[in-house]
């Protein structure tokens, strides 16, 4: 059994990876529906936090649903930090992520993110003032280091677990990488072999099919798999890894009865939660993930990121449930 503090995860847990602008309570309410084992937030700016921006204050809505879920939070200012970290223990999840991996420039240039790689002192203390501010388990979530000349992660490891988290997530990119590149789990893989190590790590990094989730499973030893992109438009991915680990075998790709029926439940979520126009205009970015490979998609797909009316949208949906119904091909 794997566990985070006190937070059981089962035997060898899948997490859902936080993405801006992506894992808003609508996706996640999907990912957890096909067998997610742990969600994040969108990263959430601490600044934005302590000042109580508006955009910032709405990434602290969980649901009881969604547990056990853990809040992000992102910075560089040590005070900013720790306030934050208030915050988040209002908001009561599970636990509070500390995102040291996001390599977007904007981000990394005031020595967030994946920028604080550049001063692993910092990094260290800034998440030991955490630990020792708030109640919640505090975990990490980082990369392999800055660049291929200071891939410190297995340092790293071992300092963050002496200041106290409870689990430890890696991306096996650098950040000079970005998303480029085939990501490298040997770092990852060594850290788990450490004998000082007794926190979770879970892999993070191009997984996208079951079998490359067992094959990385099987090959490095961690004790579970973190999921970002493979899961956009696609929240059938953890299922599909969990009979996979259990059966061997692969469960046929969702149907479009399954693929419509996601995207209309995600629509509905998405306008609930921002309302008619940000619910419709946010939708947009998941649609062609949905019906990927879909022939003759290209008109239908012209329509749904360029309709506002939601009746206008649900209407389309429908039509391509009944167009698609009887196409005899595997999607």
């Amino acid at each position: 059994m794997v566990k985070i503090a006190d937070i059981e995860l089962g035997e060898f847990p899948l997490l859902l990876a936080p993405m801006e602008d992506v894992s808003d309570p609508p996706f996640r309410a999907l990912c957890k529906g096909q067998g997610c084992d742990l969600l994040y937030t969108e990263f959430i700016s601490v600044e934005g936090l302590i000042r109580d921006a508006d955009k910032s204050v709405a990434k602290l809505d969980i649901y009881d649903y969604e547990r056990p879920i853990g809040i992000q939070i992102f910075g560089a200012n040590l005070e900013s930090m720790v306030q934050a970290a208030d915050i988040v223990e209002e908001a009561q999840p599970e636990l509070l992520d500390i995102n040291f991996g996001c390599p977007v420039k904007k981000v990394t240039c005031k020595g967030a993110g994946a920028g604080i790689l550049q001063d692993i002192p910092k990094m260290v203390a800034l998440t030991k003032a955490i630990v020792e501010r708030t109640k919640l388990p505090v975990t990490v979530k980082t990369r392999l280091g800055w660049d291929d000349n200071t891939k410190y992660i297995e340092e790293v490891a071992e300092r963050l677990q002496d200041v106290g988290i409870k689990a430890l997530s890696i991306h096996g990119r650098t950040r000079q990488q970005m998303y480029k590149g085939e990501a490298d789990w040997t770092l990852i893989g060594r850290i788990k072999e450490n004998p000082r190590i007794s926190i979770p790590i879970f892999g993070n990094g191009d997984i996208d099919s079951p079998q490359k989730a067992e094959a990385y499973r099987q090959r490095y030893g961690v004790d579970g798999i973190m999921i970002g992109r493979a899961a956009i438009g696609y929240p059938w991915i953890f299922r599909e890894i969990k009979h996979y680990f259990a059966t061997g075998t692969l469960l046929p790709p969702p149907t479009i009865d399954e693929r419509v029926a996601a995207a209309r439940e995600h629509l509905e979520r998405s306008i609930d939660w921002k309302g008619d126009k940000l619910g419709v205009l946010e939708m947009r970015r998941h649609y062609t993930n949905y019906f990927r490979g879909l022939p003759g998609i290209k008109e239908y797909r012209k329509t749904l990121v360029s309709e506002f009316e939601p009746a206008t949208l649900f209407a389309t949906l429908e039509e391509m449930r009944e167009v698609y119904a009887d196409e005899a091909f595997l999607l």
